[in-house]
């Protein structure tokens, strides 16, 4: 069976314990206390290590870029000097013009060696953001799989999607369009601050401290509004679980008058998502107009500085035409920088939950000591106990011995533990007392991947994916053939029905492809048939279809249980009249075994259940 099949299966045999309509969530979906931004950020910065060398290099190369860049001021005040001085000896030919001619094919090079280099550092900082993006999402992906299942219990889909994908996107987008960026404005600002000094200390003083202001002003914004974009990323994924949630059960809500309080619902979680949003927004906005503010403030004081230094006779006038460009060049990348750190804010935000999901509690490590190949079926059930929640057992004290080859029935009223059971044989769950064991072997020897393959499972909720139906059916043994899967088709009739679609087997199965519940149920017990596990477990798989179909399939379940240790969870008697075995649950302990017959004579508890579907 597949990696991805069974996950799905133990999705689909899930106890989910959320609690719905919205209310407070708890584990993924509650964010309480203030995190620690800069670790986050250092630590999505690690995905980068791969490609340090990729990211030096681009660093050296906007390094040069700017440094060829900011040295363009000075060509040109020298290039304003020669011309000047040319027109004051009223000599503008000769080696004058020759030097001007020099120094312009120089400015020109500095420039287009720029640009080249400018482009080469983009390109190469979007490639890295990319990978990095691609990294997270691949190590969300081996993340899902070592989640234990009663993680599952206690977060809705939706919000864990909303990290694997809004969030996942905001931080590539973040990287993608603040990365470059900010290096590059980074080493831009800079090289304007030490040339600036270098040209002129007393008039770079005067630049720098014209701006201070305005620096202030950014990390006091930022400070202000990182909640905002925390809480921003928290309601999105609110939002996107209650989407999730009433669409799927979308049926269910119309049925019982759930509109209108769905609707209010999501409105709530819709303003809180508004208001957050702009609030973040608002005072993100804030921050281009005040270094805007800022920028102009600085030609000011260069005219005003600047204007007197040249009257004291300090600095030439030419020198004043490139600090003017020095200012554009000092304070552009402080807006670009502001608004870069505006898309970081995002990008922390969404990677404080990316990081939550990640360091959730993984599955123990198995301590792998046995290998189970080719299994005979023997099953014991040692003094089990069990929880969902430490202080709640809800199996107190389950002994069963199933020899191999018997088919067992889990009988017993709502809530007495017969999914549970079958979730502790997969494995899904650990113990809390007891042990179970297939061939003498404990479970905790062996892998949960080999103690899947050891089982077909056919569920009460199927799940058909978008494929033809031989690709369904063959979905958990990709190695069956076209023979195998029509043979199976056969076994639970619904060959048949197959013939006579449009392409047969080679039809795609789709939303529109208007199957019953009750075919999509024949489907996935030929996925069964078809995987041909040595143990099968079969979970309310006849639930969906009508008398006369469960009739067919009941055929199909002694032809597929035959020769194979089964256990079947019914809550219609009448199709386990031939188990081998009856267990008789109730409160999460068996109180009586037998087979159908047994039971009946003893007239317990088991025939008071099987007598009730009975009377009119």
């Amino acid at each position: 069976m597949s990696d991805n099949q069974r996950e799905l299966d133990r999705l689909a045999t899930s106890r989910p314990q959320i609690q719905r309509g919205g209310g407070p969530r708890g584990g993924i979906g509650m964010i309480e206390k203030p995190k620690n931004l800069k670790k986050a950020l250092a630590r999505l910065m690690s995905f980068g290590k791969k490609y340090m060398g990729w990211i030096i290099a681009a660093v050296i190369a906007a390094i040069i870029s700017v440094a060829l860049l900011v040295s363009g001021p000075s060509q040109l005040a020298g290039i304003a000097d020669i011309i000047a001085k040319g027109i004051d000896d009223g000599n503008f030919a000769g080696e004058v013009f020759d030097q001007t001619i020099k120094m312009c094919v120089i400015l020109a090079a500095c420039y287009l060696g720029s640009g080249i280099l400018h482009i080469f550092q983009e390109q190469v900082l979007i490639v890295v953001s990319q990978r990095i993006t691609q990294k997270m999402r691949s190590e969300i992906d081996k993340k899902v799989n070592r989640l234990p299942l009663s993680y599952f219990d206690n977060v809705t889909f939706g919000d864990v999607l909303s990290r694997v994908t809004n969030d996942v996107d905001t931080i590539g987008q973040a990287l993608h369009n603040s990365l470059a960026l900010l290096v590059r404005q980074s080493i831009f600002l800079l090289g304007s601050l030490i040339m600036m000094f270098v040209t002129n200390y007393i008039l770079g003083l005067s630049v720098v401290g014209s701006t201070l202001l305005g620096v202030v002003a950014m990390f006091i914004i930022l400070n202000c509004s990182q909640k905002f974009f925390r809480q921003q990323q928290r309601y999105l994924g609110d939002l996107n679980g209650h989407v999730e949630e009433m669409y799927s059960g979308h049926n269910i809500v119309r049925v019982f008058n759930g509109t209108r309080e769905a609707i209010d619902k999501f409105e709530e979680y819709n303003e809180k998502l508004c208001t957050s949003a702009w609030k973040s927004q608002f005072l993100s906005g804030l921050m281009q107009p005040t270094m805007g503010f800022v920028g102009n403030l600085g030609y000011v004081v260069v005219c005003v500085v600047g204007g007197a230094l040249v009257v004291s006779g300090h600095m030439s006038a030419a020198t004043i035409v490139a600090f003017m460009l020095y200012v554009r060049f000092f304070t552009n990348p402080l807006s670009q920088i502001a608004q870069a750190l505006t898309n970081f804010q995002s990008m922390a935000a969404a990677s404080e939950r990316v990081f939550e999901f990640l360091d959730a509690e993984e599955m123990p490590e198995e301590e792998v000591r046995q290998t189970l190949t080719t299994v005979k079926g023997d099953v014991d059930f040692d003094h089990v106990k069990f929880g969902y929640t430490s202080d709640k057992i809800i199996i107190n004290d389950f002994c069963a011995h199933v020899k191999a080859g018997q088919k067992v029935a889990i009988v017993g009223p709502t809530g007495a533990g017969k999914t549970t059971i079958v979730n502790l044989l997969m494995r899904f769950y650990e113990l809390n007392g007891g042990c179970i064991r297939i061939d003498g072997v404990p479970l905790t020897d062996l892998s949960r991947q080999n103690i899947h393959d050891l089982f077909g499972m056919v569920l009460q909720d199927t799940w058909i994916f978008e494929g033809t139906i031989i690709d369904n059916v063959r979905y958990s043994k990709t190695s069956a053939t076209e023979e195998d899967v029509v043979k199976a088709c056969k076994a639970v009739g619904l060959h048949r029905f197959i013939k006579t679609l449009p392409e047969g087997y080679h039809t795609v199965l789709d939303e529109k492809s208007g199957l019953s519940a009750g075919q999509k149920q024949l489907l996935t017990i030929a996925r069964a048939i078809v995987e041909d596990a040595p143990m099968l477990i079969l979970d309310e798989a006849t639930s969906s279809v009508d008398t006369r179909t469960e009739v067919v399939i009941q055929q199909a379940m002694d032809y597929l249980t035959e020769k194979r240790t089964s256990f079947i969870i019914a809550h219609r008697l009448s199709t386990i009249k031939n188990a081998d075995i009856i267990l008789v649950l109730k409160d999460g302990d068996i109180i009586e075994q037998g087979n159908h017959k047994q039971l009946l004579d003893k007239n317990g508890f088991y025939a008071q259940l099987y007598n009730s579907q009975f009377q009119q």
